[in-house]
């Protein structure tokens, strides 16, 4: 799959976990998880200030002008 990730001021412009990103065009939050290498690895996305339920990540299109927060969840003890 090629990755939705193309180079600053073109697309779709995000904040993920900080960072200025613009994508190529609209993508789901699966969907940029899985460029990322994230996908069904235990994540939790806030999109906005709301956090994204798992089962909305397939549906949930991502918008010009939003910000992410991507936590991956690492286990220990």
């Amino acid at each position: 799959m090629k990755s939705p990730l193309v180079e600053p001021g073109s697309g779709l412009r995000l904040t993920i976990n900080g960072a200025a990103e613009s994508l190529a065009s609209q993508i789901t939050v699966a969907q940029l998880l899985a460029a990322r290498g994230l996908a069904g690895k235990r994540v939790a996305v806030e999109r906005n200030g709301e956090i994204v339920p798992r089962g909305l990540h397939e549906q949930t299109q991502l918008a010009d002008g939003d910000r992410l927060e991507i936590v991956v969840a690492v286990g220990g003890g």
